[in-house]
């Protein structure tokens, strides 16, 4: 028996602009945007004390966290 020929043979996959990399740019760009359109104070309750900050900059941090915690529980693991 032969192995299976995995490959589709188009190029959706294959190269700088991919479909999901434009995903992720288009995502990327419009969460700056927002960031960017966002820059008032805001009051946060941070478990006991009250934090007044820029949004933007929660905004920021939130981003951030987020990328932190998908880049740990979606990292590729040795074989």
């Amino acid at each position: 028996m032969s192995p299976k020929d995995v490959s589709s043979g188009g190029k959706g996959g294959v190269g700088p602009f991919s479909p999901s990399r434009i995903v992720v740019l288009v995502i990327a760009v419009l969460s700056i945007v927002f960031i960017a359109e966002n820059t008032g104070e805001v009051t946060i309750r941070l478990l006991i004390p009250l934090v007044t900050l820029p949004l933007y900059v929660v905004l920021i941090a939130m981003f951030v966290a987020g990328m932190v915690c998908g880049g740990y529980l979606f990292r590729r693991r040795p074989k």
